[in-house]
């Protein structure tokens, strides 16, 4: 039973989705990687222009009159113009903190950062924005000034976030268009890789039935090989099996057939002298014709499945069966004095089956409805559509809907069956349904009870009636 929950899928679709996720994880990896690194760069690219500012700025500053003084450079300015939406900060601060230039708002490394490095890049917020800064020391000894003279710059993060974004995308565009082309390979490589099995399914499907020679592995891919090999190890076992069922049936037609009929003909002639049979004599008479026409039935039936598989389908009237089926009189010996009647038409019906097992079922349905049907009985065709139908129907009732859901199976018998019922009439006809691609029809009419044999019609006889 196919779990609805858990829907079965091609071994295309299973590769592609195994190469569609390892390409979707090393795409997350690689974006993470790139993200990471895009970052560091821009960290490293943006950290060199605020300490060249700060640089160029601790550069211009002079001792006069025992004070610092500063002579912004512009230079230092322009370095930070590279980066135009971002606020930027600077600050000169002498010994004693007090500032000496810059703007009034103070930024300080971390408590556990060294103090007393000349050089500190640290992270703060500006006006509630996250910043990046750079502290430069420079210290003076001289005669009317000694001390350190610090210079704090600083900007905001806009600049770094954007250069991030684009060197991420930057190399992540192409890796998405490598992964598309990728992906395109893999599923033109996983097509190519299953071609091998398609071509195998394909001369499975064109063998004959019985055809159980080996397949041939020369020039098959490895992986396939071992299949192939376990494969023609079954049909060898398959075709011995075959063998001894092919046996078995041969056998069974040459061995029971003669000392059954043998029986049967002493029985009728012991009581064929003209005085009524004993009971015993008429008992064994019973069972010995029930066992005649078992047997002939078991081997039909057999036959039937046999040719189902072995012999093709070709196109042929109904009506021919159905004629010759009323021209054998062969219901004159099942059910002496039974009225037959014949209903077809002027036009063709023309089935694609095989004419020999069609003629078997033909002739089950007629001994069924003789047996366990009242007469008359009428053998029918008719053209319905895409459907060739022959049908047999008595006017008898027919059984309960419970046992017409049941009939056609093995041994199947209902309460009215004769004694000398085997229970395979309908079983075979059930058989030539399935091996020529139809079913069997059981309904009530308004005449009595019908048992339809649907085959499929002939396309061009339908298309052409001419």
């Amino acid at each position: 039973m196919i779990d609805l929950h858990h829907p079965i899928r091609s071994l295309t679709g299973r590769v592609l989705s195994a190469v569609i996720l390892l390409l979707l994880l090393g795409g997350m990896l690689v974006s993470v990687w790139t993200w990471i690194n895009g970052r560091s760069a821009a960290r490293q690219t943006y950290d060199r222009l605020l300490l060249g500012a700060a640089n160029d700025i601790a550069e211009s500053i002079r001792i006069q009159d025992g004070k610092a003084v500063v002579d912004l450079p512009v230079s230092a300015f322009e370095l930070l113009a590279q980066a135009p939406d971002d606020r930027i900060h600077y600050d000169v601060r002498g010994p004693d903190g007090q500032i000496v230039t810059g703007l009034s708002d103070r930024f300080e490394p971390s408590e556990s950062s060294d103090r007393a490095a000349l050089l500190q890049f640290f992270d703060d917020r500006m006006q509630g924005e996250a910043a990046r800064f750079v502290r430069v020391v420079r210290r003076f000894a001289e005669r009317d000034f000694s001390g350190n003279v610090s210079v704090t710059v600083g900007q905001t993060l806009s600049a770094r976030q954007a250069m991030t974004l684009d060197l991420a995308l930057d190399a992540l565009v192409p890796l998405a268009f490598a992964g598309i082309a990728l992906l395109v390979i893999a599923w033109f490589a996983v097509r190519s890789a299953v071609r091998p099995l398609e071509a195998l399914a394909s001369d499975l499907a064109r063998r004959d039935p019985y055809d159980l020679t080996p397949m041939p592995v020369e020039g098959r891919p490895q992986e396939l090989r071992v299949m192939l090999e376990s494969l023609n190890r079954f049909m060898q076992r398959l075709d011995k099996q075959i063998d001894g069922m092919r046996n078995l049936i041969s056998d069974t037609a040459h061995q029971l057939r003669t000392p059954v009929a043998a029986i049967r003909v002493q029985a009728e002639t012991m009581a064929g002298d003209g005085t009524p049979p004993s009971r015993p004599l008429g008992m064994l008479l019973a069972r010995t014709r029930s066992l005649g026409d078992l047997l002939d039935q078991l081997l039909s039936r057999a036959m039937v499945i046999h040719r189902g598989d072995s012999v093709p389908r070709v196109a042929f009237d109904l009506r021919e069966v159905a004629l010759d089926l009323i021209e054998r009189r062969d219901h004159e010996l099942l059910s002496p004095g039974a009225e037959v009647r014949l209903a077809i038409g002027e036009d063709p019906v023309i089935a694609v089956a095989d004419p020999f097992s069609v003629g078997q079922a033909a002739k089950n349905l007629l001994s069924n409805a003789l047996k366990h049907g009242k007469p008359p009985v009428t053998v029918g065709t008719e053209l319905s559509g895409a459907e060739a139908v022959i049908w047999v129907e008595d006017t008898g009732t027919g059984p309960h809907e419970a046992v017409i859901a049941s009939l056609g199976a093995r041994f199947e018998r209902t309460k009215t069956s004769r004694e000398d019922s085997v229970g395979l009439g309908l079983s075979i006809v059930a058989a030539v349904a399935t091996a020529s691609g139809g079913r069997v029809d059981m309904n009530r009419t308004d005449q009595g009870f019908r048992v339809a044999l649907v085959l499929p019609a002939d396309d061009t006889a339908r298309e052409d009636p001419a």
